[in-house]
């Protein structure tokens, strides 16, 4: 069984759509139609209460059809109890009820009336459902609505088996029946009075029931066209007719009229419509039956006492007449004359003779056609009524026995009615109508009833005259011989109905300009105009002469004969109309006489407005006329400063309007009056005087009209609403025409304390102080608003003035809006005295409910958008809006308005094309304007945050209380009707977006979409996330609209990926199905728990470890947003035809002030910047017409008609142009929402998924080709690249971090080192389309950057897996354990990784020109950190260059040489804080660092390359060199604004990299002669030295034991640099050579734990590296010592006991016994280092078998708690172990090998001074003191205190274990036993 909402939902979504059904709408409709049969068939009727069936209720246990047994409480079952009763329903449907009541709206804690009529509602909203879905289906095959004719009658065969089975006594028995009161009707007397609608508001039991009555009485209308009605059906429906009839007596019930109109035209159709089937000898079914017609004509014979029932029962007569006369025609055209057909003939003659006695076209036209209940009923119901009367009255006057019924009565109305009457004082005619007293007096004649019936038919639906030459030809017979006015006014304004059309408009034109009758013409007209002028200008001209009185037959007829001009020129051809009245002079003529009657007046100035559209000319004619002959009061346009005053005159408009009308109470002059005026003014296009020629126009409508309009008298209530509607029109037009300027300001500041001259007032700067101060226009405006929304919906339909009021209140509402436009321009100015508008209406809470309510009035969508409007200017001034509403009582009836707006508009079938049109957009953009408002705001209100607490706590529940959250969430689940509702579906999804943004309510709507219900309705990934999207030229606003809500779902499901709380179980569950969505493949359903969730991530992953990955959701999304985007670069000029105009938007568009407000240009609801239409179009006229101003006013036609195609086309540019920047931004949006979900899950979330390398590189591998490909545009390259850098990132990661692919919780070095990697294929497929994206046709820098980035990146990851820091041997001897081992081969290792560079270099070779080109040029002539990137990928490109191929290419380009002049002109300016000078420096640090690679990647041929460049001097002229020693740049925060607080020092921007780049040239001198001093490399080194001689001073005096980590490599570089070249000098004028004995003295002189453990602040981390610095200087420094002792023959002493310390340098020289001290040192260290590192690889073997928290204890003791979270697995935890140990065991073996390095030096030197003694001992002694420093005894005992030393610690040095030190210790054991040899041989002496 189909649900009935299902059913409605299915019928219009197929059949009241934009587009045609698609096939599967049409099956599906198809199917739920016939599922429905059965409810359709038994319509309204459900099961009666049950005894067994109650019991079961009262037992609180009930088992539902297709469920489990149900529990009740005692309050359950009370309300079951309780609905079955009021509504006579079954006791278990009611319990079935209560479940769906609750399932809809949650019935917990809810009191239980509440629980009753929520039920009840719901129950009456599935009847509404099926009836309005009955409703549809008959609409679809009577209307024409477009559908496919095979669609239509299926359909039709449905319906026709639907009335086969007794549907349509079905609808009568129910319109009867609902009637009753009774359970199953109204109600009886102690049932419920009240629901709960869909809506949540609180409605009458009855209203809903007449409701559907009225809704059961159209599917009777429409049935009656779909299946003839059988001779009973006709029958229950005259009774149900005089039934319903009955209660229309006194009743002011609309629905009762309309229900008893529906009855009657389900008659009068089915009559027409039988009959006319007649025709094409098909016989009627009703005309078979003999006794039916007997029978009915006896009782439609039947006369009755009711008036109203017998006024209806005439119009059924009229309908059984004509039924007669057709059947009869075709009785006589098959047979001869028979008794039956003369009996047919009598009963037609008195049909005929009652409806004329009885008038029944005056019935007609009072009761129904005029009445309010039938103007305001349904549309399409009344277009099927005027139909039907249409085609009643063709048949009626096209039978012979009608027309000479006719004939006679128009002869009699010729004889009957009066010829002569003069016009009374309080009758009169406007548009024709006839007033009550006229109607008291004489009563209408039957024939004027007719003519005036004919005319009120065709005046609603004027498309019905064509073709109708029946009509014609009554015309020319109601045209004839007219004796006097009745009838003549009656033919015109039928006649003046015809003129609806073109073609119609031109021949009554011509049927009044021939001679068709004798004594009707357009010349009638003007003569009588002109007589009567003349009349009353003679009369004048006599003195004392009393003007002739006006003929109140002449009067009527001449309103009735301009009625027929105006109508004539209003829908005539454009073209045709010039030429028809050339003077129109006559029209004028009588507007200044007092004896002209005012509806007169009012009929000739309605005319006249006709008029102003037909030329440019002839507006400026009447303004001329105007101002010549009508009533003062006018301000032409010609008034100005010279203009002369016109004379005063007694009889004015005031005197008119005050004395003549309102004494009258009819006010036709005035209201005519003011619309002539106001169609006049808003045809200027001249706004440069500002409207002060309108201010006396202005002050008349001010003071005399809209002022005292409340205190009138009105004797039609229609005319009240004419004139306000008049006067709101003129104040409009004068907000919206003008502007304020800023003298406007000053001028109302300066007349502030008086009031300014007429002539000096504007009428704009009038209204804006009026509303500002709360005066007259602004309180007449609020007394219409203020009555509310409910009392102006009562009038609208039950008065027959209710569309009047309806226009005034739309238009009080547009007024305040342009009030509130202004306001705020003027009112900062303006204070005290006026006051912004918002402030006034806020001295009255009452005036601010009553605008905001409007937006419950849903007739008139308008209306509904101004009061929405006004809501969202407040909102964005009121702070305390909602607490006014709270405090108002009126905060829970707008939440439940705006969303049944909300809701209304979601349902509608129809396209809105202007989305600022849109209620529902304009609804959510207010809900998107508040979100960031102080709180609470509005948008808390609507969407039912809880006020009454922090709104952050707020637990939304949108199921349990009605509101715009509730109304969004259901569109949003649903996404129906994609073409209708795109951009609610759009900013619905920004809305929820914008709303987990927020902060204050981030927390309650994640918690909301994280449930299980909508889970940031991740299924939209499949419905709308991959769907195609709609074809451009199809339609490109749905296209762009499906990119955005593509866009905002994936920014959603970006903030829950990347803030969702990961402990909440919803938030954890909703994250991994967003995530299986992304990444995995084939997930149709989902499970909902989380253990479930992590089993099917696994399956997904062990899927995916089986076989290659498919592709993934995440990729389709991508390839959604590939498509080539729009151009938006065609100029308007290339669209142009006509090279004359080719220019002609240029300028305009060109023009900065046309961005301005007032502009052609203007933002869209989202931000885009576009071309506004209607004022680009403004623009091109205004502009064209001040080219060519003679054109303007005389131009040619071809000349208008060609620019106006130029404007067409321009135009046409500015739509597409539009439309496709939409498109672009579109398209940029999705691109952007991608990115955001892809970087975070790479970044944040996909350490849950398996294989997780395989889909980051599926990942990067598509960013790229998209990147690359032709159809990317350059802002999507940029955020493709992006997304690339992230998974580039991750992939690097994955593979150095923590491999992926380790299933389980133990871990080896194996198999991190045999951890999987891409393929080489991969790897290359990277590569090459990397660099295909790099060598894109349309680029940028900042691309480039990002891409140098990527590329820098990529060969980050290429890198070897094995740290080179992390030596070989120490590899070894954690591989050799265990068989499986074996197959383990670092050598192979190493090869593999030696193929995959030269497979890079290979790639990059081919593509080498090209990219050497776009990266040198970037290089050399982007900005500073373009330059700076170029370096670093040319950094790189050497790296991998095995072939020299870069190098040379480099050479030959001659940038090296560009890099090294460069260089020497870098310099820096202090001060400041642009960024400028620091980017400058790392542009240097870069170019130093590509040096400095080539140095070091080529060897010595690099550093000869370099060196033959002059890359010495190059170096010393660099001018950054010339800054203080440590300045305090301080790098500036671009994100933030603010400064870094790390410093940055020029020694690592500048100097350092400088000296590393000396160091690295002085591998040269090692090819030099030992003593050639002269050699070049040398030389310049040294001229470096001494032209930097501060740089090396200072950095020798720092004190190493303080030196930080960059201090201590500059020393190091600086010793090193001094230790290679300066032997070579033969002077130490400089002082270097003592500085680095100093330094000897100080670092020889430290402990070996002293070095470890200096600066105890330090990490663990930074003391091992200080450890190694030092040793690193103190090996550098031995170097040198060594050098000097065996290449200088330098002799140190065994110690400095006794030596002046302020001898020369050469004293100051190390001793021998520092060198055994630091020997000692070296050997602690040794010690240590070796002990370290082999309890660190016993460690790292047996990291598997440690425990959680021994590994967390070496983590934190190598200082690495940031690589871990508390969530990260023990496989993670043990992988870092592993990893950190293995790098610290690496710094052990280097400062192993360091620290053998400087024991050999120390132990050569100490060896070389001992052979040299031994040499030496037959010396003199005077010789030993001098080498010794001593005396003979003194030196024999310091020599014996060192030998004794020495042993011991060589001793120590012999028992070193290569073992545990990883080294070959043979060539070194024998060096320590030489010494041990020597050195006790020198102590035996």
């Amino acid at each position: 069984m189909v649900s009935p909402k299902q059913l409605l939902f299915s019928i219009e979504s197929s059949l009241l759509g934009p587009l045609p059904p698609s096939p599967s709408q049409r099956i599906e409709l198809i199917h739920v139609i016939r599922h429905s049969l059965s409810s359709l068939q038994s319509l309204l009727s459900f099961p009666p209460p049950k005894p067994s069936d109650r019991a079961q209720v009262q037992s609180r246990e009930v088992r539902l059809p297709d469920s489990g047994p149900i529990s009740l409480d005692d309050q359950d079952v009370q309300i079951a109890f309780k609905l079955s009763d009021d509504l006579h329903l079954n006791e278990i449907d009611c319990v079935q009820l209560l479940v769906s009541a609750n399932q809809e709206w949650g019935l917990l804690g809810r009191e239980p009336l509440e629980n009753f009529r929520l039920a009840a509602g719901l129950w009456y909203t599935g009847r509404r459902d099926l009836i309005t879905a009955l409703y549809t289906l008959l609409r679809a095959v009577v209307l024409d609505q477009g559908l496919e004719a095979d669609l239509v009658v299926d359909i039709q065969k449905f319906l026709e088996d639907l009335m086969g089975s007794g549907l349509r006594q079905r609808l009568i028995t129910l319109i009867k029946e609902l009637n009753r009161e009774e359970p199953a009707g109204l109600g009886g007397p102690n049932s419920e009075h009240y629901v709960i609608d869909s809506r949540g508001a609180l409605v009458e039991r009855r209203a809903v029931v007449c409701r559907e009555r009225l809704i059961l009485a159209h599917c009777l209308v429409l049935s009656v066209l779909v299946v003839r009605t059988s001779s009973k059906d006709v029958k229950d429906i005259f009774t149900a007719l005089k039934d319903s009839a009955t209660e229309l007596n006194g009743s002011s019930d609309i629905l009762k009229h309309q229900i008893t109109y529906s009855l009657l035209f389900s008659i009068i159709i089915a009559f027409m419509s039988d009959a006319l089937s007649t025709v094409s000898d098909k016989a009627s079914i009703l005309s078979r039956d003999a006794s039916f017609r007997r029978e009915f004509h006896e009782t439609v014979m039947a006369v009755g006492n009711d008036p109203i029932v017998e006024g209806l029962v005439d119009c059924v007569r009229l309908a059984w007449a004509v039924h007669l006369m057709i059947v009869q025609d075709g009785i006589d055209a098959r047979e001869t004359a028979s008794s039956a057909s003369s009996s047919e003939l009598r009963n037609i003659f008195a049909c005929l003779e009652i409806i004329f006695s009885n008038n029944v076209f005056q019935f007609l036209l009072d009761k129904i056609l005029r009445t309010a209940a039938y103007q305001n009923d349904d549309e399409d119901m009344s277009y099927m009524y005027n139909a039907y009367l249409h085609k009643l009255v063709t048949c009626f006057l096209s039978h012979p026995l009608a027309r000479d019924k006719v004939k006679e009565t128009k002869d009699k109305a010729m004889t009957v009615l009066s010829p002569y009457r003069f016009a009374g004082s309080h009758d009169y005619v406007l548009d024709g109508s006839v007033h009550s007293q006229q109607a008291a007096e004489i009563a209408p004649q039957t024939f004027i009833s007719l003519l005036e019936f004919v005319s009120e038919i065709y005046q609603k639906e004027p498309e019905l005259l064509s073709g109708n030459d029946v009509l014609w030809t009554f015309i020319n017979f109601a045209g004839e011989d007219h004796t006097n006015f009745q009838t003549l006014v009656a033919f015109l304004k039928m006649l003046g109905t015809l003129a609806s059309s073109e073609e119609r408009a031109s021949k009554v034109f011509e049927l009044l300009q021939g001679k068709s009758f004798r004594s009707i013409g357009w010349s009638t007209l003007f003569d009588c105009l002109s007589i009567y002028e003349e009349k009353f200008k003679e009369s004048l001209q006599n003195a004392g002469a009393v003007l002739p009185e006006f003929q109140e037959g002449d009067a009527k007829a001449l309103v009735a004969y301009l009625n027929v001009l105006r109508k004539v020129v209003e829908n005539a051809n454009p073209i045709e109309r010039k030429k028809w009245f050339p003077d129109i002079e006559p029209l004028f003529k009588l507007l200044s006489y007092e004896n002209v009657p005012p509806y007169l007046k009012g009929a000739l100035r309605n005319t006249i407005s006709s008029f102003i559209q037909v030329s440019p000319n002839l507006k400026d004619t009447i303004w001329r006329y105007l101002e010549q002959y009508d009533l003062p009061v006018v301000v032409g346009h010609q008034v100005g400063n010279n203009a002369q005053p016109i004379s005063t005159q007694i009889y004015d408009m005031r005197y008119e309007l005050n004395e003549i009308e309102a004494r009258r109470e009819q006010y036709p002059s005035t209201i005519s009056f003011l619309n002539l005026l106001n169609a006049l003014i808003a045809e200027e296009r001249d706004a440069s005087d500002r409207g002060r020629r309108f201010i006396g126009i202005f002050r008349f409508i001010y003071d005399h009209v809209f002022g005292p309009f409340p205190q009138r008298a009105y004797a039609d209530p229609c005319e009240k609403w004419q004139l306000v509607v008049a006067c709101l029109q003129h104040f409009r037009t004068i907000l919206s025409m003008y502007d304020i300027k800023d003298e406007d300001i000053d001028s109302v500041v300066d007349r502030s304390q008086q009031s300014a001259p007429l002539q000096m007032q504007l009428p704009v700067i009038e209204l804006l102080k009026d509303f500002m101060s709360g005066k007259t226009v602004f309180r007449n405006i609020m007394e219409i608003l203020l009555p509310g929304v409910n009392s102006i919906i009562t009038q609208r339909t039950n008065q027959i003035y209710g569309q009047l009021l309806e226009k005034a209140v739309l238009l009080c509402l547009e007024i305040i809006i342009l009030v509130l436009e202004k306001d705020l321009i003027v009112s900062d100015f303006w204070r005290p005295l006026y006051q912004p508008l918002d402030i006034i209406l806020s001295q009255d809470h009452n005036q601010i409910v009553a605008l905001l309510e409007y937006v419950r009035y849903d007739f008139h969508p308008q209306i509904q958008q101004c009061s929405i409007k006004i809501m969202s200017i407040l909102s964005s001034r009121m702070v305390g809006l909602v607490q006014l509403l709270l405090k108002s009582n009126s905060a829970s009836f707008l939440i439940e308005d705006y969303a049944a707006c909300l809701e209304l508009r979601s349902e509608e079938c129809q396209v809105i094309e202007n989305s600022s049109d849109d209620p529902g957009v304009l609804i959510m953009q207010l809900l998107l304007d508040n979100i960031s408002r102080p709180v609470p705001n509005i948008t808390h209100l609507l969407l039912k945050f809880d006020l009454d607490a922090p709104v952050e706590r707020t637990m939304l529940q949108p199921k349990f209380h009605y509101s715009c959250l509730k109304i969004i969430l259901d569109i949003l689940d649903k996404l129906s009707k994609p073409d209708v509702n795109a951009l609610l579906h759009e900013f619905g999804f920004q809305l929820l977006y914008e709303l987990c943004l927020d902060p204050v309510t981030c927390g309650p709507t994640m918690d909301l979409l994280s449930s299980k219900k909508y889970q940031f309705f991740i299924k939209h990934l499949d419905t709308i996330g991959v769907a195609p999207l709609p074809k451009r030229n199809n339609n490109q606003a749905l296209r762009i609209s499906s990119l955005h809500q593509r866009a905002w779902l994936l920014k959603m499901l970006a903030i829950e990926l990347h803030t969702g709380d990961m402990t909440v179980s919803t938030h954890r569950e909703a994250c991994q199905n967003i995530l299986a969505h992304l990444f995995g493949q084939n997930i149709t359903e989902f499970s909902t728990g989380i253990n479930s969730s992590y089993s099917m991530l696994e399956n997904i992953a062990e899927t995916a470890g089986t076989r290659t990955i498919s592709k993934i959701k995440a990729l389709e999304l991508l390839e959604v947003v590939q498509f080539r985007s729009p151009d938006t670069t065609m100029k308007s000029s290339q669209v142009v035809s006509s090279m004359k105009y080719g220019s002609l938007a240029e300028d305009i568009l060109g023009n900065p002030a046309t961005s301005e407000k007032g502009g052609i240009y203007y933002y869209s609801e989202r931000g885009d910047r576009l071309v506004d239409l209607a004022a680009f179009r403004d623009k091109l006229w205004q502009k064209y017409n001040l080219d060519n101003p003679q054109l303007s006013s005389f131009g040619s036609e071809v000349e208008l008609n060609e620019v106006r195609d130029v404007i067409q086309q321009l135009l046409r540019w500015g739509w597409k142009y539009n439309k496709n920047l939409e498109e672009q931004a579109a398209q940029l949006h999705m691109l952007t929402g991608w990115s955001q979900t892809v970087e975070v899950s790479a970044s944040r979330r996909l350490s849950s998924l398996e294989n997780r390398s395989e889909i980051l590189f599926q990942l990067l591998d598509a960013s790229l080709n998209a990147a690359g490909s032709q159809d990317c545009s350059l802002k999507m390259a940029l955020i493709l690249t992006q997304v690339s850098l992230t998974c580039m990132a991750k992939l690097r990661d994955e593979r150095f971090l923590c491999p992926g692919g380790l299933n389980s919780d133990t871990i080896t070095c194996i198999d991190i080192i045999t951890a999987k990697q891409l393929s080489n294929g991969a790897y290359h497929s990277i590569l090459f389309k990397l660099i295909m994206a790099i060598l894109r046709h349309e680029s940028s820098e900042a691309l480039r950057r990002r891409q140098y980035a990527l590329l820098l990146s990529y060969f980050q990851y290429c890198q070897h897996m094995l740290d080179p820091d992390v030596p070989t041997t120490v590899l070894q001897s954690l591989l050799v354990d265990g068989p499986e081992n074996e197959d383990v081969d670092l050598e192979k290792i190493d090869k593999d990784q030696a193929d995959l560079a030269h497979a890079n270099f290979s790639v990059l070779k081919k593509e080498a020109q090209a990219i050497l080109d776009l990266v040198i040029r970037d290089a050399t002539q982007g900005s500073e950190s373009g330059k700076t990137m170029a370096l670093y990928v040319l950094d790189a490109l050497i790296c991998i260059d095995h072939e020299k191929f870069f190098l040379s290419h480099l050479q030959s380009r001659g940038f090296l040489r560009s890099c090294l002049i460069s260089m020497s002109n870098a310099s820096y300016q202090e001060g400041g804080r642009s960024l400028d000078p620091l980017q400058r420096l790392c542009t240097l640090e870069a170019e130093l660092a590509l040096l400095l690679r080539i140095s070091h990647h080529y060897g010595k041929s690099g550093a000869q390359v370099l060196f033959s460049m002059s890359a010495l001097e190059h170096i010393s002229s660099c001018r950054a060199m010339n800054l203080q020693f440590k300045g305090s740049l301080r790098r500036v925060d671009t994100k933030f604004g603010r400064d870094s607080s790390a410093d940055v020092h020029k020694q690592q921007m500048v100097v350092a990299p400088l000296l590393r780049l000396v160091l690295s040239l002085t591998s040269l001198v090692d090819t030099s002669e030992f003593f050639e001093v002269k050699n070049k490399v040398v030389r310049e080194v040294m001229d470096f030295i001494k032209g930097h001689q501060s740089l090396f001073d200072h950095v020798l005096r720092d004190d190493v034991s303080h030196a930080d980590e960059l201090t201590m490599e500059q020393i190091n570089l600086v010793v090193s640099i001094l230790c290679k070249v300066w032997p070579y000098e033969e002077s130490d004028e400089y002082g270097f050579v003592q500085g680095l004995f100093a330094m000897m003295n100080n670092l020889f002189a430290c402990d070996s734990e002293a070095v470890a453990s200096s600066k105890p602040t330090r990490s663990v981390e930074n003391q091992r590296k200080s450890e190694l610095h030092t040793f690193r200087l103190c090996f550098s420094l031995s170097s040198y010592l060594y050098f000097l002792v065996t290449k200088k023959s330098l002799r140190l002493q065994v110690t400095n006991s006794g030596i002046d310390y302020q001898a020369p340098v050469g004293q100051q020289q190390p001793t021998l016994n520092l060198l055994s001290y630091l020997l000692n040192s070296v050997t602690t260290a040794l010690e240590r280092a070796a002990e370290e590192k082999s309890l660190l690889l016993n460690k790292i073997q047996d990291v598997n078998e440690l425990s959680r928290q021994e590994v967390d204890e070496i983590i934190n003791m190598c200082v690495r708690q940031d690589c871990i979270s508390p969530s990260d697995n023990i496989q993670k935890r043990r992988y870092i172990a592993m990893v950190e140990m293995c790098q610290i065991a690496g710094y052990r073996d280097q400062l192993i090998t360091l620290l053998l390095l400087l024991a050999e030096n120390v132990l050569n030197i100490i060896l070389v001074h001992f052979q040299d003694s031994s040499l030496m001992r037959d010396s003199s002694p005077a010789m030993r003191a001098i080498t010794y420093g001593t005396t003979e005894d003194e030196s024999g005992e310091n020599l014996n205190l060192l030998c004794a030393d020495l042993i011991t610690t060589l001793e120590r040095l012999e028992l070193l274990s290569e073992g545990k030190t990883g080294h070959n210790l043979k060539v070194f054991r024998r060096l320590v036993s030489s010494l041990k040899e020597t050195t006790i041989q020198k102590l035996s002496l």
